[in-house]
């Protein structure tokens, strides 16, 4: 490259790139002859018979990103006649400074605008060398990838000052900061093998030494570090006016749902030496140290070689790698080989297939042979040409197609800078990347693609197993013309439908495009690719007709299909997960069909395998929320963040990945984060409008289900609004200012409003408050003495048992801990055994009298249904007249819950026993029909599959055997409420 130092990008500007057309042509032309004497830009750009000019308006008309670049900043042409590449070294190198300013300007916001300067020219700059021939393929990703490493270490080193400024941590040398910090900073896929795409994502993986002697004493780096990384995150990709540096993806850490950001190295090597991966050893072979202590990163890439390139393998793990390869081969192929909409890096004979090839060789050979273990992929096959895996003509053809596929790759994404890979649909598109590739016709450029794909497809298929399909192994699936193909109605027979004709009928209609999922050729064709998967899931089904056919009205409210087939094609545990849900779970297919990125969630790999925590999900929140400034929107995006996640955990319920408590505890900690940020929000908004109120503190006290911790799909939230103040009967200091009970009302008719009032993108709960002091006739915030008297002095029996469900939720801590002293006063105060049990059973009486159970499946009404397991509780708990306190604080006590901890004090071990066991399979039964159903549960209506799932979790052979045992369950409970509950004498007890 120092041959070249002193070239301008003139010298090369004469390589034949054509321009779209001579209307873009023009315009740029003069754009940039107007843009020359309003910017005192250099002279030439003004003569339209320049070349580099030419050159210039031939790239701006074939790339509108580049284009709009210079619209936006003419002052990236101020030195584009000087000598190119040491402009490219030296933004690189600026972008590695930017943690420093000589001015003092240090902060977060001072290195983002930095950054963003510096890779808003190097993509420009870069673009323009790439396409003037000036520097191959391979130096373009080379240049990219040491901006992105740049820019990475550049940002930690920064993160780390701040901290240190902060005195969380003592930096060994101040002026270069992660110098033996004991912090490794990895560059993961094309970024560690320096291979980076144009606009691609940069994954990376951190993990910390929490002995290198830069840690406070009073700061724990396992929080400390997580912390910095999501500023990081923040930093690198966070869209602002002046653009964005890089998507950073954190997810190839180990177990990502479960962990945080960033990871003790020791923790690390222990999960990667007993639990990690074939995919995972795939991953490190391109990591590469690129931020941090450099040293410690090489260390640890050392520790990491034996379970990379492991000696010898065993049968099972060279099985898996084989495993690997078939479902490489069969789901990621997108198709034949093609031009028009053909993925260069997934699709048949791309990019994508020529690192497969490499890596599971590296894999199997590079325990033995060190030569084997290069991060590029051009170098390993060099490397095993010349240990003789593999012979010098596949070598060179496989390295020509992988440059020429990764030029194409760029050019796809410098069009619009976006991530894509794929080629354009239409013929202009297509034209638009072959004169960026060089190539004046569409003709010369598809000859010479389809050479390269059909190359790599050869030599692919000589190495890897070949897919046999289901046509070849059951027969036809032919739907076209007006008539059943025979063959096809006894292919579809065979595969478990019932009703083939009625099949093929409703699939003649989806490939007639009769529905606007299915009306462009390209949908069909993604369609068609999935069927033999697609019908042989539903048909191996219990009832898959009945399920194909929900699958159909999914279809039909669908507005488009390309992006959904796509995925289904390329993730086969999602068609599955697909069928599972038009088989049992009519609820969430609606919600699919309303909110098609939904589908997106579903792809986590970590979906069945993780429980929803709150650390799991206030990581996904606060990402969500990023960049969500204005109260509107960030209500829109909770209601979004809502409904995906509440879509998530029914996905776990329904596969049996998670228990009806489990599903309870999760709804309810996304309900209280959720009601957090919006109390959060409505707080921000009152103080903005109408000011604070002096010494003011405000919480939400959760009662009902989301106080127990026991939501189910669709349920209403039930709260009480609790405040204190100073003064209560001061004014608001805002402009508009208000008494103290109008401005608490306002806060709670807020936030009542930002969680119920349906906008766009739905509700988010329905509010319920009528469990407030007096209900309905009290106000509607209330102040916390005025509920300590309340509760003390005047509250029913039926109030003091439904405080005994309740929480502080979110809010003011003090106020929240303050709350709980309260509860646990009321909980704590003497009653009499007898006269509450009366009390209990009466009130119970008079709910079976007045709302009578509307069928055996109607488990909370149901004699020895939820309502008496609930009331069975309540009762042990107020008559133990024990405070929460005492048995570790104001915590969230399910039902179950305290059953355990106050039932062994007033029930017999036996009673205890069959009435947790009843609780369990209630909970599991509710959990799951409220989660696929809408309506109530029958079984005469209800799907299928969602039958089989609730036989399934009670382990029961069919439906009557079900019945049977929830019938003896509520008998054995109904009988133990009588013994401890006898019906009071005087219904005057109730009270």
């Amino acid at each position: 490259m120092s041959e070249r130092a002193h070239k301008t990008l003139r010298e090369f500007s004469g390589k034949p790139v054509f321009p779209l057309n001579d209307e873009l042509f023009m315009a740029a032309r003069s754009e940039l002859s107007a843009a020359a004497e309003k910017h005192d830009l250099p002279a030439f750009l003004a003569d339209g018979e320049d070349r580099l000019t030419a050159f210039l308006a031939t790239a701006f008309s074939l790339s509108p990103f580049l284009f709009d670049s210079f619209r936006a900043h003419p002052e990236l042409l101020e030195h584009i006649d000087e000598p190119f590449i040491p402009q490219l070294e030296r933004i690189t190198q600026q972008a590695r400074d930017a943690w420093r300013d000589p001015e003092g300007k240090t902060g977060d916001s001072d290195i983002m605008v930095r950054l963003r300067t510096a890779k808003r020219r190097i993509a420009f700059l870069t673009a323009l060398a790439d396409l003037a021939g000036m520097i191959s393929p391979e130096e373009t990703t080379a240049f990219l990838s040491d901006f992105a490493s740049a820019a990475v270490a550049a940002t930690v080193d920064h993160l780390l000052v701040s901290a240190a400024g902060e005195n969380k941590l003592t930096l060994k040398d101040p002026d270069a900061p992660s110098a033996q910090s004991g912090i490794v900073v990895l560059g993961m896929g094309k970024l560690g093998a320096c291979e980076l795409n144009y606009s691609s994502d940069i994954d990376i993986v951190v993990f910390f030494d929490p002995d290198a002697g830069i840690f406070s004493e009073g700061d724990d780096p396992r929080s400390l570090l997580p912390r910095l990384m999501r500023r990081l995150i923040r930093i690198l990709q966070e869209r602002t006016g002046d653009g964005y540096v890089f998507r950073t993806d954190m997810r190839l850490r180990p177990d990502p749902g479960s962990t945080a950001l960033a990871i003790p190295v020791e923790a690390a090597l222990l999960y990667y030496e007993s639990r990690g991966q074939n995919w995972e050893r795939a991953a490190y072979i391109k990591a590469r140290p690129i931020a941090g202590d450099l040293a410690a990163g090489e260390t640890f890439l050392g520790e990491m070689i034996p379970f990379i390139f492991r000696k010898y393998l065993d049968y099972a793990a060279i099985a898996d790698i084989h495993s690997i390869k078939r479902q490489i081969h069969a789901h990621k192929g997108f198709g034949l080989v093609a031009v028009h909409g053909h993925n260069v890096k997934l699709g048949r004979g791309g990019i994508r297939e020529i690192e497969f090839f490499v890596q599971t060789q590296q894999l199997i050979a590079g325990g033995r042979m060190p030569e084997l273990r290069c991060r590029r992929t051009v170098d390993a096959l060099e490397a095993l040409r010349e240990a003789r895996w593999i012979d010098k003509a596949t070598t060179d053809e496989l390295t020509t197609a992988y440059w020429f596929l990764r030029n194409v790759e760029h050019r796809i994404q410098m069009v619009r800078d976006e991530q894509s890979h794929v080629l354009p649909e239409d013929d202009d598109g297509l034209l638009r990347i072959a004169r960026m590739s060089g190539f004046e016709t569409t003709d010369a450029f598809s000859e010479a693609l389809l050479d390269a794909l059909k190359t790599v497809e050869r030599r692919y298929a000589r190495l890897f197993e070949r897919e046999t399909t289901l046509s070849g192994e059951a027969g036809n699936l032919v739907f076209t013309g007006e008539d059943d193909d025979p063959g096809t109605l006894e292919t579809l027979r065979n595969l478990g439908f019932e009703r083939p004709e009625d099949i093929s009928r409703v699939i003649r209609t989806w490939h007639y495009g009769r529905y606007r999922a299915t009306q462009t050729g390209n949908a069909r064709q993604r369609l068609t690719e999935i069927m033999p998967e697609l019908l042989k899931a539903f048909g191996t089904s219990r009832r898959g007709d009945e399920a194909l056919l929900r699958f159909d009205r999914f279809l039909s409210g669908l507005p488009a299909g390309v992006q959904l087939f796509s995925l289904l094609k390329n993730n086969p545990n999602l068609l599955l997960l697909f069928v599972e849900i038009m088989s049992a779970a009519p609820r969430l297919a609606e919600i699919v069909a309303r909110r098609a990125h939904i589908v997106d969630g579903m792809l986590d790999p970590a979906l069945m395998t993780e429980i929803p925590t709150r650390e799991y999900l206030v990581e996904r929140l606060e990402a969500f929320m990023t960049g969500a400034d204005i109260y509107e929107e960030r209500l829109d995006r909770l209601r979004i963040f809502a409904a995906e996640q509440r879509f998530l955990i029914g996905i776990r319920l329904v596969t049996g990945s998670i228990s009806g408590f489990a599903a309870g505890r999760a709804l309810t900690m996304l309900a209280t984060l959720v009601i957090d940020e919006a109390l959060q929000g409505v707080l921000a908004q009152m103080e903005e409008t109408h000011g604070t109120v002096e010494g003011q503190r405000t919480c939400v006290l959760a009662m009902g289900k989301l106080g127990s911790s026991e939501l189910t799909a669709g349920s209403d939230v039930d709260v009480i609004v609790l405040y204190d103040c100073d003064d209560p009967l001061s004014m608001s200091s805002g402009p508009k200012q208000l008494d103290v009970p109008r401005y608490f009302a306002r806060v709670t008719q807020r936030l009542v409003a930002a969680l119920s009032a349906p906008t766009a993108e739905g509700v988010l709960y329905e509010v319920d408050m009528r469990l407030r002091p007096s209900g309905k006739a009290g106000p509607l915030a209330t102040r916390l003495a005025a509920f300590e008297k309340y509760q003390m002095n005047e509250a029913w029996t039926w109030e003091h048992m439904a405080l005994s469900r309740a929480h502080p939720l979110c809010g003011d801590p003090s106020l929240m801990a303050d709350t709980g002293s309260v509860i646990d006063a009321v909980l704590g105060m003497p009653r009499d055994r007898n006269t509450l049990a009366g009390a209990i059973a009466d009130m119970r009486a008079r709910i079976e009298r007045d709302k009578p159970a509307r069928s055996q499946w109607d488990l909370k009404l149901i004699p020895g249904g939820l309502i008496d397991i609930e009331f069975i509780a309540q009762y042990c708990h107020l008559a133990c007249h024990v405070p929460r306190g005492e048995i570790g604080g104001c915590e969230v006590m399910t039902t179950d819950d305290v059953l355990a901890r106050f039932g062994p004090e007033i029930m017999e071990d036996g009673d205890l026993e069959t009435v947790r066991r009843a609780l369990a399979l209630y909970t599991d039964i509710a959990q799951l029909t409220r989660t696929c159903l809408n309506e109530g549960f029958e079984p005469d209506t209800a799907p299928s599959g969602l039958l089989e799932r609730l036989c399934k979790l009670a382990d029961c052979p069919d439906m009557s055997a079900l019945e049977v045992l929830i019938a003896d369950r509520a008998g054995e409970v109904r009988a133990i409420f009588a013994k401890l509950l006898p019906a009071a004498e005087d219904d005057e007890a109730a009270g």
